[in-house]
């Protein structure tokens, strides 16, 4: 269907589980519900109608004993024959907002619990994509046997641009828009478009994202780590490496959201950062794919449109599945960057393109978003509640916390006692270069693909390990 439930559709009489019983029966009566439909997971349901999943497990084993529901082992719980009509075209049937309980909801699974990179929890977009890859598999707009073009895919920028309305872009046309296959791929283009030279250099934060390092491995490009403090790169050491490193051609950096501290660069120590990099004619490259919410100041695309680059991808906001993101450089360069991605890959594939421009204008898609960031703000909650006491660096609408270990701890051994504990979390030195001296220091991300419950576990888990450190390196 093209709504959720809600909270405000329950009845206050009577207990909680009859109010989800009558709910269903009154969807089917509707026929917004009909034979064959399938119901979300009880956690999913659970999660719309904020109760408990044994409140939604209890209404379905109602409804499935009446004859009303039928489940299927290992499928799901549909709409059982009897109650309405069968409606055998995929493409029209209602779909419900669901979370497919073996992809996404790890919470049964045994092993431990992966926090090494955020998995985003889901706020309606698999039904959305599901239902839009149905409908483009029937008719796709672009065909299925003509290389990419940018022509073609028009229609895919024009719907990133719109979904990009609000980010620190500066002015931007839809033709300006390079659609890559995520962040790395924006990454990997918008240094080939840059970097001349037989070896040239790059300037990263002390701690980055890895993809900066991965991408300068494969361009056979130095990379030259620049000193930060709590506001981000400073502007004094920018200038010190540019010095020193003359082959520095581009920094590469997070100012709203930096991995994997959560630091955000205020506007006035952007605008430093812009006069270094014209004063040793440096490029500017913004990674803005971690923030979930509103940006807090400009952008280097916006304070410096001579040479400001702006990545962005939809892996932390919708899905990292698909692979989408984009890139736009500065006045100028467009043609240069549209030239790189043709050459290296054509372009998106044709369904992807069409899917593209099918999701981002979606008029659902700015509640789903609103819905996984409201989830991922509970999961942030859960982290600061348990953790709290300590030296802990987080963001309501970031989907990852920094960790500043207490004395006695060494990150190494920490994560090595955590994953012990059934908990795998990332090391400081696992965004340093190799050579570099890194804090005693963790990131945690968020994983929405498990249970809060077993979330909060797992913070328990560290917190028992912050509180009690082995005796062999305690202080």
């Amino acid at each position: 269907m093209d709504t959720i439930y809600s909270p405000d559709d329950l009845t206050d009489k009577g207990p909680k589980y009859k109010g989800v019983v009558a709910l269903i029966r009154d969807q089917i009566a509707r026929e917004r519900l009909r034979v064959g439909d399938k119901l979300p997971p009880v956690r999913e349901l659970a999660w719309q109608l904020k109760i408990t999943p044994g409140t939604v497990a209890r209404a379905y084993t109602v409804l499935i004993d009446s004859g009303v529901l039928k489940a299927e082992v290992g499928r799901g719980t549909y709409v059982a024959p009897g109650q309405g009509e069968v409606q055998s075209d995929v493409t029209k049937k209602p779909l419900l907002i669901e979370v497919d309980a073996i992809a996404h909801d790890t919470s049964h699974q045994p092993g431990p619990v992966n926090l090494y990179s955020p998995h985003l929890p889901n706020g309606g977009q698999v039904a959305l994509i599901r239902r839009l890859l149905a409908e483009i598999a029937q008719e796709p707009p672009s065909g299925v046997m003509h290389y990419p073009s940018r022509r073609g895919s028009r229609a895919a920028r024009e719907a990133m641009l719109h979904w990009l309305q609000g980010s620190p872009t500066g002015a931007v046309e839809a033709d300006e828009i390079v659609l890559t296959h995520g962040g790395q791929n924006a990454t990997l283009l918008v240094l080939q478009t840059v970097l001349r030279g037989r070896k040239p250099a790059i300037f990263v934060e002390e701690l980055a994202y890895p993809g900066f390092r991965r991408a300068a491995e494969l361009l056979r490009a130095d990379i030259v780590p620049v000193a930060m403090d709590q506001n981000g790169v400073i502007p004094e050491a920018l200038a010190d490496a540019a010095v020193r490193h003359p082959e520095g051609q581009i920094l590469c950096t997070s100012p709203e959201v930096h991995s994997p501290t959560c630091v955000l660069t205020p506007t006035e120590r952007r605008r430093s950062i812009v006069a270094v990099a014209r004063q040793h004619d440096l490029h500017l490259m913004e990674d803005d794919c971690y923030r979930m919410g509103h940006a807090e100041g400009p952008g280097y695309r916006q304070l410096a449109p001579e040479r400001g680059w702006y990545i962005s991808s939809i892996s932390k906001s919708i899905t990292p599945a698909l692979r989408l993101g984009c890139a736009i450089g500065p006045r100028g360069m467009s043609a240069a960057l549209h030239r790189a991605a043709e050459h290296g890959f054509f372009g998106l594939a044709t369904p992807l393109s069409d899917l593209a421009a099918a999701v981002l204008r979606h008029p659902d898609l700015p509640d789903i978003m609103a819905r996984t960031r409201l989830s991922v703000e509970q999961y942030v909650k859960v982290a600061v509640n348990t953790l709290g006491a300590f030296d802990l660096r987080w963001r309501k609408d970031v989907p990852f916390l920094w960790l500043v270990l207490p004395p006695g701890w060494r990150a190494s051994a920490f994560c090595l006692a955590a994953e012990q504990r059934g908990v795998q979390i990332r090391p400081a030195e696992d965004f340093a270069c190799r050579d570099a001296q890194t804090p005693h220091a963790v990131r945690m991300a968020i994983n929405g693909g498990i249970s809060l419950q077993r979330f909060e576990t797992a913070m328990e888990q560290l917190r028992d390990l912050l509180s009690n450190p082995p005796e062999q390196i305690s202080v």
